[in-house]
């Protein structure tokens, strides 16, 4: 993908939602009731998200819609905040919770969007419209926001391909998934598949349980073991944390020069091994408009507003058809290009970057 392009498509994504919105629902009653009946903007937002060992959830997605609700309510409404920290039965019992506490709208990222659907049902049930964020739930969704999957995989696959240059048909990659609970990671995994079938030969392939970075460590291991580390020409891995086991699996190994490695999501330790020439790649996500897109979408539902003017994209789910969604798109990053995206954007300063370890490092890219 082209930097520049992906960078002007998020803008362009982030400027969609700046849309007037028209009202659709009555929107009689103030007294806090669920589903598109509060009249002032005193509206409650329940937001679940899925766990706390990825940094952007907590650290982004949370303040990000925070911000966003007290801007559209003009800081009348109120955002109710639980995390499931990685389980799925935690997360319908916050459910429950929300729709006790009669929240207006429900913004939900699920642990296991299959687990999810009865728990959505549920709050749909309950006259509370649920908005899914950043992973495509099952049941009756009302909306949808996320991330162009599939082309992220593409943006990551053929990151690889371009690191692996001539060689990309020599030895073997080995590829690293997302957890099967998470439908954007079969999504990921097609998008970087059709890249890369029929150009390099993928000795290993794991769905990692969990997404959790010890768990593709200890599959490397078991790719190092079964492939030989002379013979691994690369890893696709789906995200930062992950990419972390992998190169710790492959430090630990004695595997020296390390292979090149993707990642996704910009993480502070995913830039820094970047900068360090550890980590080859990462896609850096704009959070900011798929948290936006969250946010007027959770207002305009909560008081009974249409969300036409809102959404670029209709998408269907394995038990909902024609949700409207806001699909935001992802943006490579190299060493080449650390400071005109994730710097330049405001995501990190170099100070937190170009720590005593890597300062060496920076220097060699510009970063000072």
């Amino acid at each position: 993908m082209n930097t520049h392009l992906g960078r002007a498509a998020v803008v362009v994504a982030a400027s969609a939602m700046t849309v007037s919105l028209t009202a659709c629902g009555s929107g009689e009653d103030a007294d806090g009731r669920p589903g598109g009946s509060v009249k002032d903007d005193a509206i409650k937002v329940g937001l679940l998200l899925p766990e706390d060992q990825t940094a952007r959830y907590e650290n982004f997605d949370k303040p990000l819609i925070e911000k966003e609700i007290a801007k559209l309510t003009r800081g009348r409404g109120k955002v109710v905040y639980a995390n499931a920290r990685q389980d799925a039965n935690a997360q319908n019992t916050q459910v429950d919770a929300m729709i006790a506490a009669k929240v207006n709208a429900l913004i939900i990222d699920a642990v296991d969007s299959k687990a999810i659907a009865g728990a959505v049902k549920r709050a749909k049930d309950a006259g509370i419209p649920v908005i899914a964020y950043d992973r495509l739930a099952e049941g009756p969704i009302d909306a949808y926001t996320s991330f162009d999957n599939e082309d992220v995989g593409r943006v990551q696959g053929k990151a690889l391909l371009d690191a692996l240059g001539d060689k990309a048909g020599a030895g073997q990659i080995v590829m690293m998934n997302g957890s099967v609970t998470d439908p954007n990671a079969k999504q990921f995994k097609s998008g970087a598949h059709s890249v890369l079938d029929g150009k390099v030969n993928v000795g290993k392939e794991y769905d990692t349980v969990e997404w959790k970075p010890e768990n593709a460590g200890a599959n490397m291991t078991a790719a190092l073991a079964a492939l030989g580390k002379g013979r691994i020409a690369g890893i696709y891995s789906a995200n930062d944390g992950m990419a972390g086991g992998i190169i710790a699996a492959l430090k630990a190994a004695g595997v020296s020069p390390l292979p090149p490695v993707t990642g996704q999501d910009a993480e502070l330790a995913g830039v820094q091994r970047i900068v360090a020439g550890e980590q080859y790649m990462t896609v850096y996500k704009s959070y900011a408009p798929e948290a936006a897109a969250a946010a007027e979408m959770a207002y305009a539902l909560a008081k009974g507003q249409k969300i036409d003017g809102l959404i670029n994209q209709i998408v269907d789910s394995p038990t909902t058809k024609r949700v409207p969604s806001v699909l935001v798109p992802g943006v490579a990053v190299t060493r080449n290009n650390v400071k005109s995206t994730v710097v330049d954007d405001g995501i990190f300063t170099i100070a937190a970057i170009c720590t005593d370890r890597i300062k060496a490092a920076c220097e060699e890219i510009g970063l000072r």
